[in-house]
């Protein structure tokens, strides 16, 4: 029977707890920051946020909660196209749990483009999943305890003491950030974070608003 599947439902689901983990785990063996459960439901909660600030359908904001959560289920299988190999594990999960295929459809289309190295924002779900996704850069991600041994990712990471990322209803989505300079050059932000920083701007302009990036109180972007 086809029904409304709940952000919860999916939480609980040992499978997608399974997928998650073990993504989590194989990326922390080739060196990249966190992307386990805390990670999910940050992204999930602010993709939904995007759409409540900007009042979006209730089931809209839902969708974009759930995509958040299982965007990057695909780490479990490799991180080379994972946003591909995700949507398509999501949609065995969701047709499981008896979700409508329309919906699904656009979950896909949402995970599937979250990545810089070739996604679009395609529906409302994937542009707040793409700025949810990108927004989330902090220190408490980086799992290298040997500051010496950083790669420019755990410098980047790591320098971000503070990330934020503000909604201004039909004005603008603002990604605030405070960054120790004296661990890592904003230059050294660009240089890694250029990509998702553009696709953030295009997410922004699907939604009808425009993209700030204030780095340290200073608007780069």
């Amino acid at each position: 029977m086809l029904t409304k599947v709940t952000l919860q439902e999916i939480k609980v689901d040992p499978y997608v707890q399974a997928l998650i983990d073990a993504g989590n785990v194989h990326l922390a063996a080739i060196g990249f920051t966190e992307h386990g459960l805390r990670h999910a439901g940050l992204v999930s909660h602010i993709a939904s946020n995007i759409l409540i600030k900007m009042e979006h359908p209730e089931r809209e904001c839902e969708l974009a909660a759930i995509a958040g959560y299982l965007h990057d289920i695909g780490n479990a299988v490799n991180r080379v196209f994972h946003a591909h190999s995700g949507a398509i594990l999501a949609a065995g999960i969701l047709e499981r749990h008896g979700m409508i295929p329309e919906e699904i459809a656009g979950i896909m289309g949402a995970i599937g483009n979250h990545d810089e190295q070739d996604g679009n924002p395609v529906n409302v779900i994937s542009a707040a999943l793409i700025l949810a996704d990108k927004s989330d850069v902090h220190r408490s991600r980086v799992r290298n305890p040997d500051l010496a041994k950083f790669d420019i990712h755990d410098r980047v990471n790591y320098a971000v003491k503070r990330s934020f990322l503000r909604v201004y209803p039909k004005e603008r989505i603002a990604l605030e950030l405070t960054i120790d300079t004296e661990i890592c050059p904003v230059m050294e932000y660009f240089e890694i974070f250029l990509a998702r920083m553009l696709l953030s701007r295009k997410a922004a302009e699907f939604l009808d608003t425009k993209f700030e990036l204030k780095i340290n109180e200073v608007k780069l972007l």
